[in-house]
């Protein structure tokens, strides 16, 4: 499906059908992602819950539209999305840099929002102004900034390029490893020489800085809150490389210190990738979701 919005047409992916009567959710994809990650969170809700999942501009069937680049514009995306698919509110779901879109799109609509869940993002403090925020991207996600500047001769080689990732090789070869390769091949364009990912890199360097300094974005789960908006994270103690500190920590609690009202729960050996990918961690994923759309 197509939706107008500033800048071209933005194309969302109906991943979960359900009867008319049944919650909708709005679900937003991370830095480099696409809508297709949450292919596996879908088969999970298949019957209960419509889930709907743009690729946000920049990105994957949505790379052509924009600018403008930034979070407050896919903010305005996802009301646009919305509007045409005429919902009064619904629940959104985000991971990474999507819980922080989520959080935005609540702190400026809460009539629009019903309940807001958070998966290994959408909480975070300010930077120092020195911080590059490409260096600091790089240092966070490594592999995946990497490969933006890369040709590959095939789709199979750019598989074997993410089989060999820390974070995300080994769930290639699992059980919902024929989903995460729909996922990561969605992003790939064919050129002259070969193909490459499809993120827009100015749109990927204009999330990142809002992420970095940004204060509307970096408050807006408190905003959230103080609208009376249900608020939930689920955060993974390992990070995007596998290794044993994730972006709120490696135990209980998170070390970043949670906004008062909101509830948090951690994902039990998941890192920030098979948060959204591995059957133990999709099962509490749409748990939680479920239990937020009946609040």
């Amino acid at each position: 499906m197509s939706v107008p919005v500033n800048g071209g047409d933005l194309v969302v992916s109906r991943l979960s059908s359900a009867a008319p009567s049944a919650p909708t959710a709005i679900a937003l994809h991370g830095i480099t992602g696409n809508g297709w990650a949450w292919l596996p969170v879908a088969a999970g809700l298949f019957g209960r819950m419509s889930l709907w999942a743009p690729d946000l501009r920049g990105r994957a069937a949505s790379r052509l539209v924009g600018p403008p680049y930034g979070l407050g514009t896919h903010a305005d995306d996802v009301i646009a999305l919305m509007d045409h698919l005429e919902l009064e509110r619904a629940v959104l779901i985000g991971h990474s840099m999507g819980a922080w879109v989520g959080s935005l799109v609540a702190a400026r609509h809460p009539d629009r929002v019903s309940s807001l869940v958070l998966v290994d993002g959408g909480l975070g403090t300010a930077m120092p102004s020195w911080v590059d925020p490409d260096l600091f991207m790089y240092a966070v996600l490594g592999p995946a900034i990497q490969r933006l500047g890369m040709t590959f001769p095939s789709p199979a080689d750019y598989l074997a390029y993410w089989a060999f990732h820390p974070g995300l090789g080994p769930t290639l070869a699992g059980p919902t490893g024929h989903l995460v390769r729909h996922y990561l091949t969605r992003d790939l364009v064919q050129e002259r020489g070969g193909w490459r990912s499809s993120c827009v890199l100015d749109a990927v360097r204009a999330d990142g800085s809002a992420l970095l300094d940004d204060e509307e974005v970096l408050t807006s789960p408190q905003a959230s809150i103080g609208h009376g908006i249900p608020v939930s994270l689920l955060w993974a103690p390992r990070g995007a490389l596998n290794q044993p500190m994730g972006l709120y920590g490696g135990a209980w609690p998170p070390w970043r210190p949670l906004p008062e009202g909101i509830t948090a729960e951690r994902v039990p050996d998941a890192n920030h990738y098979t948060v959204i990918f591995d059957p133990p961690a999709v099962r509490q994923v749409v748990s939680r979701l479920l239990a937020a759309a009946a609040r």
